[in-house]
């Protein structure tokens, strides 16, 4: 297969530990300093012996040139994260030439964590994303460098708006990649506004050898499920692939009273010939939870009541959410020359969405009572999104240029139904005991239709000297934003919004040596303005689309085998507030998260794999109305994080490998003036996996149990000032290869 001239670092193998006795000292460094930050012992006999070697899982090369955009940089050492990942426009590029903080997760830790959703990947090890620990939610919720991401902001090759609007089931997916901080240039505007960073998910191919993989899954209490993966090639040089994915997992969970369900059916076909590559995507998924878990409120005066058991369900078990997903994606990549090649792709989804049960339930005294109010919601949501480019290289004397040019758009049609408040449906019960009246009957009117479209034009530049040691990257992108509201009566337009804004982006990447970069980068977010409320003087007033500025300067070192990280990052976003005076909405107030990051990943040792870090992020408010709460911390945040993941291929038993994560927060605030925290907390998980063949046949069993101790916790959901964390949790699967 043809593969453009595009430079990258050849990944640099590990000697063994005898010829190199300085790697052994800073690594025995290292991996003290890790396991003293997890409260773990460092014993000297866990190091490796200098003259007996090390032997390491050989390092997958990435030879020559860069890959085309569509095939997968390579797995780092441990097999956890990759090589590389998608940089937005500036398409594959190995961690060591990223300007940014990125991490890839590989199919096989995917796998490995049994994960069901994207957030137990993301924010199992990574202290830059922060999860609040509930599960049922209506919506997975999680956070980066302290800014709320939007589920719905998660982008499928590149695309955003065609993933799963509410909950992302894994299986069909072959890396999970994760950019940290603003992205506007690399990727557009996100639809839903996020700010601290971006998720891509990269579909799975069919690969060279015939694939046939049965899976079977068991979660506590009375969950059990199946996931069917098979792959094929055909043709006479392998050129056309098939990959399928099919999952169903239904019982209940371990919340009392708390049921949940999940399918999916994907198709990933994709096409290789000489100078041009074809792929498409088709998915259906369901997931529906019954009895889901959305959080409570405080009365005015109340203190924060101590949490009650850990699998008590606060939402009566009648109350479900459900969310249907349909989609399609194709795309096509030619080759014009050996140094400029043109890619688009399109994709398209639906979404149909029914929420009933609790709206905002509220704890009106010390002794845990609080009130309901019930709700009932039914959103149809239609999307599409393209993107087309032209990507190249050339040379001006000394300097090497890779450019890219690209022009993206999404739109939307979103009709919602239902009623936000039922009457007649409200209940005082107790969090320590809460017992629920009847259901309430269903009613969806019509009550909003709006439409959306997102056009931008971006191009970037990436410069190159001294054979690729230094790298500048410049680029800029115009974005143009329209979004229109109709009665729901007449059908007519009431309300047009129609606003631009140009975002540029600059980054800096110095190579001191083959193993150590350092970079400095510059970058803008941009989200859609916001409109003021039905409470407010102005109410229906729309805001220009506001920027998010983020600096950031980091160093990465690539020890053969393990990698650490190490970032300070400023980003600032504006905020709105209701001026207490005049009662008018505006965004004068802005908030300042200054942060730093120490990251991790691989194997330092023989055997052991590492992943993890520590984060500690200062969320401000440095702008508000007539000064109020100017210098608080922004809430529904920790400060500190601390995150570790340990795997051991223990010499006891062929195939028997050792599970542990550990994961530190501390206190969060949940009030504006933080006169009110929920404490830090600290939780544990372990669990085991064996492989082995069985009759020839490949066969893994995994186990593990999350939340160990069965701690009660609250956290911070996503509409709600508390959220009772998930409780002890069993999980099985076993999966054999055909």
């Amino acid at each position: 297969m043809r593969k453009r001239h595009f430079h990258t670092r050849i990944a640099p193998q590990r000697a063994v530990v005898a010829s190199n006795r300085t790697a052994v000292a800073v690594q025995g460094v290292l991996l003290g300093l890790t396991l003293a930050v997890s409260g773990l012992p460092a014993h000297a006999e866990s190091l490796p012996n200098e003259e007996e070697g090390v032997s390491t899982l050989p390092a997958t090369m990435v030879e020559g040139e860069m890959a085309l955009p569509s095939e997968l940089p390579a797995a780092y050492a441990g097999d956890q994260v990759a090589y590389g990942s998608r940089v937005g426009l500036l398409g594959n590029k190995d961690f060591m030439e990223t300007p940014f903080s990125t991490i890839s997760y590989t199919e096989k830790y995917i796998a490995d964590r049994q994960a069901q959703n994207i957030t137990q990947v993301i924010a199992a090890t990574d202290p830059s994303v922060f999860s609040n620990g509930l599960t049922g939610t209506f919506s997975e919720n999680y956070s980066i460098r302290g800014f709320a991401s939007n589920i719905s902001d998660v982008t499928i090759g590149g695309l955003y708006g065609v993933a799963p609007y509410y909950r992302i089931s894994p299986e069909m997916y072959e890396r999970i990649e994760v950019l940290k901080g603003p992205s506007a240039l690399l990727n557009g505007m996100p639809p839903g506004g996020s700010v601290g960073g971006t998720v891509n998910l990269v579909p799975k191919r069919a690969g060279d050898e015939p694939l046939t993989r049965l899976t079977g899954t068991y979660m506590s209490d009375a969950q059990f499920g199946g996931h069917l993966d098979v792959g094929r090639r055909f043709g006479e040089s392998q050129q056309f692939g098939v990959r399928f994915n099919g999952v169903y997992r239904d019982g209940d969970g371990a919340i009392n009273h708390q049921q949940q369900k999940a399918e999916l059916t994907s198709l990933g076909l994709d096409w290789r010939g000489e100078r041009m590559r074809l792929s498409a995507d088709l998915y259906e998924s369901e997931d529906r939870v019954r009895g889901q878990n959305r959080g409570i409120n405080l009365d005015s005066g109340v203190a924060v009541p101590k949490p009650p058991k850990a699998d008590t369900l606060l939402n009566p078990d009648w109350a479900f959410v459900e969310t249907k997903d349909r989609g399609a994606i194709v795309r096509g990549e030619f080759d014009l020359s050996d140094s400029l090649m043109a890619y688009a792709s399109y994709g398209t989804s639906r979404t149909h969405y029914t929420y009933s049960g609790t709206m905002l339930a509220t704890v009106i005294n010390e002794a845990g009572d609080f009130k309901t109010s019930m709700g009932q919601l039914k959103m149809d949501l239609e999307k599409t999104s393209g993107e087309v480019g032209l990507t190249g290289n050339f040379q001006t004397a000394a300097i090497k240029h890779h450019w890219t040019v690209n022009a993206t758009h999404y739109g939307d049609t979103q009709k919602d139904y239902g009623r936000r408040w039922v009457p007649d449906a409200d209940w005082i019960t107790n969090i320590y005991n809460p017992v629920w009246g009847p259901a309430a009957a269903k009613s969806f009117p019509y009550i909003a239709h709006t439409e959306t479209r997102l056009t931008s034009y971006g191009v970037a530049d990436t410069l190159s000297v001294l054979d690729d040691q230094v790298q500048l990257t410049l680029g800029v992108r115009r974005q143009q934003v329209l979004t229109d509201s109709f009665s729901t009566s007449t059908g007519a337009r009431t309300n047009r919004y129609d606003e631009g804004a140009t975002t540029p982006a600059a980054a800096l990447l110095v190579k001191l040596t083959e193993n150590v970069s350092v970079y400095a980068n510059y970058i803008e977010g941009l989200s859609k303005g916001a409109t003021a409320p039905m409470t407010a003087a102005n109410a229906g007033d729309v805001f220009a689309p506001y920027k998010s500025k983020q600096k950031e300067v980091g160093v990465k070192v690539d020890l053969g085998d393990f990698t650490h990280t190490l970032s300070l990052y400023e980003i600032t976003r504006p905020n709105s507030y209701i001026d207490p005076a005049t009662n008018v909405f505006s965004f004068g107030g802005e908030q300042r998260n200054r942060g730093i990051e120490w990251g991790f990943f691989g194997s330092p040792l023989h055997d052991v794999r590492l992943m993890g870090g520590v984060a500690h992020v200062d969320p401000k408010i440095t702008k508000a109305e007539g000064g109020i709460n100017e210098g608080k911390t922004a809430t529904g945040l920790p400060t500190l994080q601390g995150k570790l993941g340990v795997e051991w291929d223990t010499p006891v038993m062929d195939g028997l490998t050792l599970t542990a994560n550990g994961t530190s927060v501390s206190k969060q605030y949940i009030s504006d003036d933080n006169a009110q925290s929920i404490p830090g907390h600290t939780i544990y998980d372990l669990g085991a996996r064996y492989a082995a063949q069985v009759a020839s046949r490949p066969v893994t069993l995994r186990g593990s149990v999350t939340n160990v101790t069965n701690k009660a916790y609250w956290g911070t959901p996503l509409l709600s000032s508390l959220g009772l964390g998930a409780p002890r949790t069993f999980e099985l699967s076993a999966t054999v290869e055909f």
